[in-house]
Parts: structure tokens; C-alpha cells; sequence
């Protein structure tokens, strides 16, 4: 579209070039004699189009500095000025959207001087030139015009002229890959510069309707605190320090590898690991997958949080503003609005967010990385909460993907045990993956890493402390290859603070918990005249300990994130020495103490004003863990000596309250717990672990519980003094709802529940506690062997629904292992995806239940009611099912491997993929039983096994099934 305000300036503008010095030519003379000097220093007084400039070598489109935006604006006044008549949108547009274009470019690669050297002095090819001549012939209408203006990157400007840059790029020496995403960033970047020229083209478009300069000026305000946030916000990230070191985490950061997840929360079999930030760079890309959802898991300390930074900071650096990247620590959003884009602005508190309107903006594509959803506060933490958020965040990317103004993405990392019980509720957009442990070639890249920062020889004393044949096996394979894991464990080496012995016979939990002890006795006092910057001699480490296990709790209580210093202060009071020093070092030192005992620790200034936060997660749950130890040993402590028995009791019962009544126990701190109690802190020292009188206490506080003992003392219940408690510790926080009298009674019992499920499980695994030590959740039997309450347990579960819709499911359903449910009445209950390893079920009702995705592999079931339940994709691999009624009962998928169903009833159950090798179905009744796709066999695992008396009447589906043994088609008279 060679248009008419080029042909004037490759006409008129040569006729007063040569007459410039004459007088009187008038404003419009000046600016065409500046425009024509211009154009002919860059050999375009002969060009049908600005963009010509590209033939030029790109070094030289850099170097001079050619201020495009202001030939544009020139040109259009000159147009005006000579021919008296404006020009249409669409002329005016298609120069304009040239200048703002070269503008663009001229930017990104000025600041690569690495890419500006690699492809600067490359001359033109024919090919190019021909592109660029075609585009003279555009047909650019005034509705294209249009389009243009509201979207650049979207408009058919856009697709002709990244097709010119990216093949001059190409053959500057650029691969396909490289020149396409320089080019999407240039017409990405050229909105901005598009306004820019439009606004300062004045009376040129006035009456086009061009923005007002104020309009314009809100979309410069827009960019630049973008530009501020990402400066100021994401770059910095890689280079904050790790911990207390004086290097930063980009100095010993290594990419990390992911696994695939299926929707029911298991890795794909059969499948490698690869690159994870490949794997996010592929589906930002993917036009296919623009509905799809990031989705990150792992463990603790596996490196989820690092990735958000640097995967961040990376697109900050290569693909913005293809994507802007917004990274959000979901531990920093107290409240979930309702709907995600709300909960967005409450969370996003920059200025380009400002507007109401910043998500429709389709000149903005924002990634999201959401950081921690197992750290959502309060109601996000319970089951409903986080499966209301994780829905919200999937019609979010449903929506982007279907709307031209809202294009943009979410990545979201998260532990993958705060799933469980809602996996099947999830959305079905996600895609999952699981952040592996380093393989060889990136632990040894670590390791270069950490040589690089502390030499060879130290290095190289680690590598043989890891490879000598007295470190664990568990420590060698799985925790040096955890990335926190692995900086301490170099770390305190590095120190002399670690040594192979202190590992001999631990197990992993053992292991674990000894890595971070050490880390804790280390930070105390090998880096504690590193980081103190005040005199903080009255504390002894001790008491500095007991100040950490306490703030630990304190954290844990308040969300697991942040904790209110005044919190910590509260709570500290009740210990009278550690009162007496923290006052006497205020008179000395004439600042608050507490503050500064805290920056001993891995504690730093929180997201909320007064509070502080753990710079890792796993530091408060550890602490945690072990001020709760403290109290469990001194529970039993109080039985043994006190002759006031019923007063002491009545103080646990409110200690009980006190240290558990805020939220469910984590499977982190009951593993930190168990180990920390099983296990002395120092070899030798005699345990202060006294598991049947724990058990007993414990015991006897669930049986209260659960008549409603507590909730309903006058004239203040426990509950009731807890709730008010924290409501005034956190009132900041959360809000006071999320604080109920029943949700604080309901964590309580609960947690007590685990705790017994717990010990339960270690004293079955002990000959000499198996008798002492059993907790049956809906009573012991009776003598005839019945429960005189068998549906407890299903009102339990039906109480706890005040915490969630899944909230049993949720704070539970990860300890059931081993559970001892024997004639219990479940009918109906939700316990998908609970873990029923080895559970007692036998004589048990679960007709209706919902154990879809549950594990109940190696379950004792004989005898049990399961007809109409519901156990799709569940686990029940050599589990006990002779008798089970399970007739109608939906069985697809699920893994039925080495299964006892003899004498089961399996009468019209739906089979359908269910996976039946080596199971045993001697006079089972599969009568109408539906097996289509079901496996019957498998090399290495076995057939199914029948008898004579197994019936197989009307069995459908039977041709369609996997592998069926000869010998049963032979006996059914299958072809």
C-alpha cells in the first residue's frame, strides 16, 4: 500500500531539499527540508516504504538512531500542510504502524549487543527485498485500520511484517525458532509505541479520533509500571541470596525434570523425564493447549518456589511482552473472592492493575505463576476451599483460551499431598506434572556449581562423604538429590558440622530429621556471629531454640506462612525464664529482642506488617513438630507423677485444644513428629517416649471428643477459649469466620485421631505393644464380637463437613493405613483416594461408598457390604475380598492384581478395565458382571485364577476383555 503520503514525500520533498536554504518556505518547508535530509542520509528518498529500512544492515538501523516515530509524525504534517486535506485511517495507520514497528525492533536488539554483533553487518537478500515490495501492494482497508489500532500483535500489519523481519532475520543468521520469537516480541512491543506515535502526531489525526494525549498518557503510565514491576520485582529474584550465604540462588541453580501426572493424581507410566522449563515454554507456545493449566507438584524442598523465580525471570528476559510474567505467592492472599479474576486484584497490587479493566487489555498477555497452593490461608487450605480455588483457576484459563481480550495463562506449583481427597473434583484442564529428583548429570552439575563458589577440594570431600559406603543408602539416592535437602547437607559439610557416622542405621525419616537438626544446631551457633547484628549473649541456645520450636508452631497455626510477632511474644510468656531474659535484654539493648532472637533463624520479615516467615516451609513445619513432641512426652510425664491426676488432665485437654485446634496436621509434621519421638536426639539419651501411656491418653481424650465433652463445657469451652485466642492473635490475617467454634473442635479430635492412627501402627509393627496399643475409631467390640456403635465413624465423618464438603476425606484420609474399621457402617461415605493400605474392613457396610482412586491393597474386606459402591481406578491389589457382596458395585479400572475375591459376589459389577491378573475368583458370582476391556492376564503377572464353582452366567463383555486364558474360553466356548 504504497499511499499518497509517500508519493508526496518521494516528489515534493526533493524539490525543497534543494531549495532549503531559501526563505520564506514556512513551517511545512522546515519540517519536509528536516524529513528529506533524514530520508536521504538513510537512502530511502527513493522507497515506497518506510519499513525499506531493513535492507539496510541492522547495525546501521541501530546505530544512527533514526527517531521512526518522528519521521511518521513529520510525514503526516507535511502531508497536510501541502495537500490541505487529511489522509485516510488506513494511509495514516499503515505509516504510522511501520514507524512504532522499527521502533520496537530497534529496541530489542540495541539492548543484545551479543545479537546485534552475530547479525548486524549482514546484507539484504533478493527474497527480502521482494517481501518488502509485496507489502507495498497490501490491501489495508479502514476496518483493518481499525483492528490495527486496538491490537497490533493480532492485526494483518502484524503477520505481513513479522514474515519480512523474521525471514531478515533468518538470513542475518537467526534460526526459525530464534527469529520467530524476536518477531512476536518486536509486534508484541509495538502497540506502545504505536499510541506513542499517534498521540504525538497532533492536528495530523485529529479528525480520525486518534486518543487524547491524556489517553495516551495512561497507556505510558501502564507500560511503565509494568516495566517498574518487572525490573523491580521479577528480575531481582535469581539473584536473592539462599538463605544466609553471600551467593545467590542463580549461582547453584540447575533446570529440573518432571514427570507426566494422569488425572488421577499417578505418574504415566512408561514415560522419561524431561526438561521442566522446556516443558512450560512448549505449552506457553502450544495454540492447541491455550485452555490447558500448568500445573507443577512435588514435595518439599524439590525446588518448586525456585522454579517460579527463574522460570519468571527468564521469560522476563526472552519472551516479554509476549507474556508478561506475574509471579504470586498464593501464601500471600488471605481471602479467595469468587471468582479468580477478583482474587487476581486483590493480589496484584501493582500499579498496571489498577484498572478494572487491565485483564480484557489484548495488547497484555500476563503469565500467572502461582506459587504454593498447599499455601493458601485458612479457607483456601481446606478441602473445599482449594478445590473452589483450583476450579476457579480452570475456568479462568477456559475463558482466556475462548476470549480475544483475555489471552492469558496460568502456571500454578503446589505439594501434591494437599490434594489429596479431591482429585477426582478437580478441573479437567490441568496439566500435571511432577517435579522428579536430580538425576546424575544434574547433580553433578550442582556439584560444579557449588565447586565453582567453594573449590575443588571441599567439593570434592562431599562427593566421597556421599559416596562412602557408611552413608545411607536413602541419604546417597533420594535426600542428596532433593535440591534444599542437598544444599544443607553441602552446606553444614562445607562446616564440618556433618559427618558419615552420624547417619549409621537411620532409616529416611531418621535421615531427614537428623539434616535438619543439625541445620538448626548449626545455624544457632557455627552462623550465628554471622547474622546477629545486635549483642544477643543472655540467650543461650537453648533458649533461642525454644524460641524457634514456638515461633514454628505459631507459623504452622497461622497458615503455615507467616506468623504475627506479637503471636510468638503471647505464647512465649508462658515460659517464665525465657520472659525473664527477653525483658532483661529490652532494658539492655532498648529494641524489641524477640525480632532480633528470630533473625538468628531462617526467618525473615513476612508478607504482613509485624510478622515474620520461614524462608523455607519445611524449617516451621520441623520446629513445629518438635514443640509438639515436647508437650506429647510431657503429657505422660504429668500421669506418672501427678497425684492430681483430674487436674492435669483437664490442663492437656486444653493443651490439646491449644496446639491443635487451628488446621490439619500435614503429613510433613507427622513424620517429622513420629521420628522425632521414636528416635532420641542424641545417641545414648535415654527416651522420653512412652507410647502406651500416650496412646492411653490420647485414647481417652477421643472417646470424650467424641460424645462433645469439650464443646459443650460452661462456662467457657475449650474451643471456645481457643477461638477467641486466636481470633485476637490473628485478627489481621484471617478472617474471623474461618476461625468457628466447630472447625477448631473438629482439627482438634481430628488431629488427635492421627496421632492415634499413628501409634496404632507403630504398635502393631512391635510383638510386645500389639495388645496394649490398638484404637478402634468406632469402639472396641463387644463380646459377641459387635460394635455397639458402628456408625461413629460415619458421624464423624458427617461432623466434619463444618470444615469442608470433604473435610474427614481431607485431614484424615492420608492415615488410614492399617485402620481397624472392622463391622463399621459406612454406607455412603466419601473416602476416594484414601489410603486404606492394609486396613481392616471385614464385615464392614460400605454399600454406596465412594472409594474411587482410594488404596486399599492388601485390605482385609472378607465378609464386607461394598454392593453399589463406587471404587473406580482404586487399588486393591492382593486384598482380602472372599464373601464380599460387591454385586452392582462400579469397579472400572481399578487394579484388582493378586486379589482373594473367593466367594465374592460380584453379580452385574462394572469391570471395565479393571485389572485382574493373578486375582482369585474360585466361587466367586460374576453373573451379569460387565468385563469389557478388562485384563485378565498379563505376561510376568499371571491369569486369573477360578474354579468350578465361579459363576459366569450372562458375564458380559467377556469377548471384549484383554488376555482371557485359553483355557476359560475353551470352558465358556468362546471362539
Amino acid at each position: 500500500m504504497a499511499n499518497r503520503i509517500w508519493k508526496v514525500l518521494t516528489t515534493d520533498i526533493k524539490e525543497l531539499f534543494s531549495v532549503e536554504a531559501a526563505e520564506g518556505i514556512g513551517e511545512a518547508g522546515k519540517t519536509a527540508t528536516e524529513l528529506a535530509k533524514m530520508l536521504k542520509e538513510q537512502g530511502l528518498d527513493n522507497s515506497n516504504l518506510l519499513l525499506e529500512v531493513l535492507n539496510s544492515p541492522l547495525a546501521q538501523v541501530v546505530g544512527t538512531g533514526l527517531p521512526f516515530v518522528g519521521i511518521a509524525a513529520k510525514m503526516l504534517a507535511f502531508f497536510i500542510e501541502k495537500n490541505q486535506q487529511q489522509p485516510t485511517l488506513a494511509e495514516c495507520i499503515f505509516l504510522v504502524s511501520q514507524a512504532a514497528y522499527l521502533e520496537s525492533f530497534k529496541e530489542f536488539i540495541g539492548q543484545d549487543e551479543n545479537l546485534l554483533n552475530r547479525i548486524g553487518q549482514t546484507p539484504v537478500s533478493d527474497k527480502v527485498k521482494q517481501l518488502i515490495k509485496k507489502l507495498a501492494d497490501l490491501e489495508f482497508s479502514d476496518k483493518a485500520a481499525k483492528e490495527t489500532v486496538i491490537c497490533f500483535r493480532d492485526s494483518i500489519l502484524a503477520k505481513e511484517f513479522n514474515q519480512v523481519l523474521s525471514e531478515r532475520l533468518q538470513q542475518a543468521g537467526l534460526n526459525a525458532d530464534e527469529s520467530q520469537i524476536l518477531t512476536k516480541r518486536v509486534a508484541a512491543n509495538t502497540h506502545r509505541y504505536l499510541i506513542e506515535a499517534w498521540a504525538v502526531s497532533g492536528d495530523a489525526m485529529k479528525e480520525l479520533g486518534q486518543p487524547s494525549f491524556s489517553e495516551w498518557r495512561e497507556d505510558q503510565n501502564k507500560y511503565q509500571s509494568i516495566d517498574k514491576y518487572l525490573q523491580e520485582q521479577i528480575a531481582s529474584l535469581p539473584q536473592k541470596p539462599v538463605f544466609a550465604e553471600n551467593f545467590s540462588f542463580k549461582d547453584i541453580y540447575v533446570p529440573l525434570k518432571a514427570k507426566p501426572i494422569d488425572q488421577n493424581g499417578n505418574l504415566v507410566k512408561n514415560t522419561e523425564a524431561f526438561d521442566l522449563e522446556t516443558w512450560a515454554k512448549d505449552l506457553l507456545e502450544d495454540e492447541k493447549k491455550q485452555d490447558r493449566v500448568m500445573f507443577i507438584e512435588a514435595g518439599p524442598g524439590r525446588g518448586k518456589s525456585v522454579f517460579c523465580r527463574m522460570f519468571a525471570d527468564w521469560v522476563r528476559q526472552h519472551l516479554h511482552p509476549v507474556w508478561t510474567p506475574v509471579l504470586i505467592r498464593l501464601r500471600d492472599i488471605p481471602t479467595l473472592q469468587k471468582s479468580f479474576r477478583e482474587t487476581l486484584k486483590e493480589a496484584v497490587t501493582a500499579g498496571f492493575a489498577s484498572d478494572n479493566g487491565w485483564l480484557m487489555d489484548r495488547n497484555t498477555r500476563y503469565l500467572f505463576l502461582l506459587d504454593g497452593f498447599d499455601e493458601l490461608l485458612m479457607e483456601g487450605r481446606s478441602s473445599g476451599g482449594l478445590e473452589q480455588f483450583l476450579k476457579q483457576v480452570g475456568q479462568f484459563q477456559r475463558d482466556c483460551q475462548q476470549s480475544s481480550e483475555m489471552r492469558h495463562r496460568v502456571l500454578i506449583t503446589g505439594r501434591t499431598l494437599a490434594l489429596q481427597g479431591i482429585e477426582r473434583q478437580m478441573p479437567d484442564n490441568l496439566e500435571r506434572v511432577e517435579i522428579q529428583v536430580m538425576d546424575d548429570e544434574l547433580q553433578q552439575q550442582w556439584l560444579s556449581k557449588w565447586s565453582a563458589k567453594f573449590g575443588a577440594e571441599k567439593t570434592s570431600a562431599f562427593q566421597n562423604f556421599l559416596q562412602d559406603e557408611r552413608c545411607p543408602k536413602q541419604v546417597k539416592s533420594d535426600l542428596a538429590r532433593e535440591p534444599l535437602l542437598l544444599y544443607l547437607l553441602a552446606a553444614m559439610h562445607r562446616d564440618g558440622r556433618l559427618k558419615v557416622e552420624d547417619f549409621q542405621g537411620t532409616n529416611s525419616t531418621q535421615a531427614k530429621i537428623l539434616i535438619y537438626n543439625q541445620a538448626v544446631n548449626w545455624v544457632l551457633t557455627e552462623q550465628r556471629s554471622k547474622l546477629l547484628n545486635r549483642d544477643l549473649t543472655e540467650f543461650e541456645t537453648e533458649d533461642l531454640r525454644h524460641i524457634l520450636t514456638e515461633a514454628g508452631l505459631c507459623v504452622v497455626q497461622s497458615g503455615g506462612e507467616c506468623a504475627p510477632v506479637a503471636m510468638i511474644e503471647e505464647r512465649l510468656k508462658s515460659n517464665n525464664s525465657v520472659k525473664e531474659l527477653l525483658e532483661e535484654a529490652q532494658k539492655k539493648i532498648g529494641d524489641n529482642p524477640l525480632r532480633n532472637a528470630l533473625a538468628v533463624f531462617y526467618l525473615q520479615q513476612g508478607s504482613k506488617e509485624g510478622s515474620v516467615e520461614f524462608v523455607h516451609k519445611s524449617f516451621g513445619e520441623f520446629l513445629c513438630a518438635e514443640r509438639l513432641k515436647e508437650s506429647l512426652e510431657e503429657w505422660t510425664e504429668l500421669r506418672n507423677k501427678s497425684k492430681r491426676f483430674n487436674t492435669q488432665e483437664s490442663q492437656m485437654d486444653w493443651e490439646i485444644y491449644d496446639l491443635l485446634g487451628y488446621g490439619a496436621l500435614t503429613a510433613e509434621i507427622v513424620e517429622y513428629l513420629m521420628g522425632l519421638l521414636t528416635t532420641p536426639a542424641v545417641a545414648g539419651e535415654k527416651s522420653l517416649f512412652r507410647p502406651v501411656e500416650l496412646f492411653q491418653r490420647l485414647e481417652g481424650f477421643y472417646w470424650r471428643w467424641c460424645e462433645g465433652e469439650f464443646i459443650d463445657m460452661l462456662p467457657e469451652s475449650w474451643p471456645q477459649k481457643k477461638m477467641r485466642l486466636l481470633r485476637e492473635q490473628l485478627k489481621t490475617q484471617v478472617k474471623t469466620q474461618d476461625l468457628g467454634l466447630r472447625k477448631i473442635d473438629i482439627y482438634a479430635g481430628l488431629n488427635v485421631m492421627i496421632l492415634l492412627l499413628e501409634l496404632h501402627r507403630y504398635g502393631q509393627e512391635r510383638d510386645e505393644l500389639k495388645d496394649k496399643m490398638v484404637f478402634y475409631p468406632c469402639g472396641k467390640p463387644n463380646a459377641e464380637g459387635k460394635l455397639d456403635d458402628a456408625s461413629r465413624l460415619l458421624r464423624l465423618i458427617g461432623y466434619s463437613c463444618c470444615v469442608g464438603d470433604f473435610g474427614f476425606l481431607q485431614i484424615v484420609g492420608r492415615f488410614l493405613s492399617g485402620v481397624n474399621l472392622s463391622g463399621a457402617n459406612l454406607r455412603g461415605a466419601n473416602l476416594n483416594g484414601a489410603n486404606l493400605s492394609r486396613a481392616n474392613l471385614s464385615d464392614a457396610y460400605l454399600g454406596g461408598a465412594y472409594l474411587n482412586g482410594a488404596n486399599l491393597s492388601g485390605a482385609n474386606l472378607s465378609g464386607a457390604n461394598l454392593s453399589g459402591a463406587y471404587l473406580s481406578g482404586a487399588n486393591l491389589s492382593r486384598a482380602y475380598l472372599c464373601r464380599a457382596n460387591l454385586s452392582h458395585a462400579y469397579l472400572r479400572g481399578a487394579y484388582l492384581r493378586g486379589a482373594y475375591l473367593s466367594g465374592a459376589n460380584l453379580s452385574g459389577a462394572n469391570l471395565s478395565r479393571a485389572y485382574l491378573s493373578d486375582a482369585y475368583l474360585s466361587g466367586a458370582n460374576l453373573g451379569d458382571a460387565y468385563l469389557r476391556g478388562a485384563y485378565l492376564g498379563r505376561a510376568n503377572l499371571g491369569d486369573v485364577k477360578w474354579d468350578k464353582n465361579t459363576k459366569w452366567e450372562n458375564v458380559r463383555g467377556l469377548d471384549a476383555a484383554v488376555n482371557v486364558p485359553a483355557a476359560l474360553k475353551q470352558q465358556l466356548g468362546m471362539k
